[in-house]
């Protein structure tokens, strides 16, 4: 099994917790630009550590549900079925996702502040949306003076370029900013689902959350971050800027408020001091990981050129912008290399290495 040993200085469930077995059955609802990689990692690792199976997409659809569509069960491969999770980026589709998914299924999705979202995006996608290709030198200030001239409705990749969030999460990412009866009932409706709305910002006081939800191990939500960028390849926002992108975003901004908003009161009802020893004990419990992985040190994040190994260079969206991943040291054992490959391995790879896997224990069986 791949697991990491936290010492016997930690305890990985509290009492109650420990009373109750692991909760497996997830879906997890994949935003752009959110660090929703980590957690897929974490989950694809979870899956594999437990013998459960993760749904993932059919050839046809790549290593998506066949984005931008809202998702449907035919968009998943037939031997990874039936399934205890999923978490591949999708459009949200409540009826499809429940006749496919067991009934005690929890929901879990992460949100991002909007302005950094939409300057991840902006820059990502730079050359992917018709909206920002139309925009002269890429300059995002120009953008966000007049959107309107650059975005059309139905343009190519446009859901990147206005509520992206929003609508991941099947909702009408066009709705006028003035329409605050239909972002106060989509907030409504995605509370109704969503057991866990996470915060990247608070990214682990949320896996104190998913902890907690899910009755997992301290191990269970380790992680390393994964898809990050260069500071090269980021735009420092203006207030002004940042200001024009929630605008912009007005549905993603209700969202992320409303829901950064209950994300604390959830903290608060665990007590914010517990909650501190929890992040203490996750981030010692990172530290001995990255010891363990990278002979002592913290990891260094290195352009994918940098990378020897092909397999764990992550996508590069275009030439203006620098996806950082990770190589192990040549000097560590052959066991920790088996071990910690799993936890930088980028989304692609990573998805198709698990379909394979999948496939094989399914006809061993």
């Amino acid at each position: 099994m791949d697991v990491f040993h936290l010492g016997s200085a930690i305890s990985p469930r509290n009492n109650t917790q420990h009373l109750k077995p692991k909760h497996t059955n997830v879906v997890f609802l994949k935003t752009h630009k959110t660090a929703g990689t980590t957690v897929q990692n974490m989950l694809f690792r979870f899956c594999e550590r437990n013998g459960l199976t993760m749904a993932l997409p059919s050839w046809r659809c790549d290593h998506q549900f066949c984005y931008p569509q809202f998702f449907s069960s035919q968009f998943v491969h037939p031997n990874t079925l039936p399934a205890n999770m999923i978490s591949n980026h999708m459009r949200f589709n409540e009826n499809e996702l429940k006749r496919l998914m067991p009934y005690n299924t929890k929901y879990i999705t992460i949100l991002r502040e909007p302005a950094s979202t939409f300057e991840s995006l902006f820059t990502y996608y730079s050359a992917h949306a018709e909206a920002f290709r139309r925009v002269p030198g890429g300059s995002l200030e120009a953008f966000l003076a007049d959107p309107l001239r650059y975005y059309q409705r139905g343009g190519g990749n446009d859901m990147y370029a206005r509520n992206t969030l929003t609508f991941d999460l099947g909702g009408d990412k066009d709705r006028p900013s003035t329409d605050v009866a239909y972002a106060k009932a989509f907030v409504e409706e995605v509370e109704r689902v969503f057991s866990l709305v996470m915060i990247s910002e608070y990214f682990d006081e949320s896996l104190v959350l998913l902890r907690h939800l899910l009755s997992w191990d301290l191990e269970d939500i380790l992680y390393v971050k994964l898809n990050m960028r260069t500071e090269r390849s980021k735009k420092s926002l203006s207030p002004g800027l940042r200001e024009k992108i929630r605008a912009w975003n007005s549905i993603d901004t209700h969202l992320y408020d409303y829901f950064n908003a209950s994300f604390w009161v959830k903290l608060s009802k665990l007590g914010l001091d517990y909650v501190a020893k929890e992040v203490s004990l996750l981030q010692q419990a990172q530290e001995r990981l990255m010891n363990s992985c990278f002979n002592g040190t913290l990891p260094v994040p290195l352009k994918a050129s940098e990378i020897k190994n092909k397999e764990l260079r992550p996508w590069q969206p275009n030439e203006n912008v620098d996806i950082l991943g990770y190589e192990l040291p040549s000097n560590i054992s052959s066991e920790a290399k088996r071990r910690c490959l799993k936890y930088i391995l980028p989304e692609v790879p990573y998805t198709t290495k698990l379909l394979y896997s999948q496939i094989r224990q399914r006809f061993r069986n």
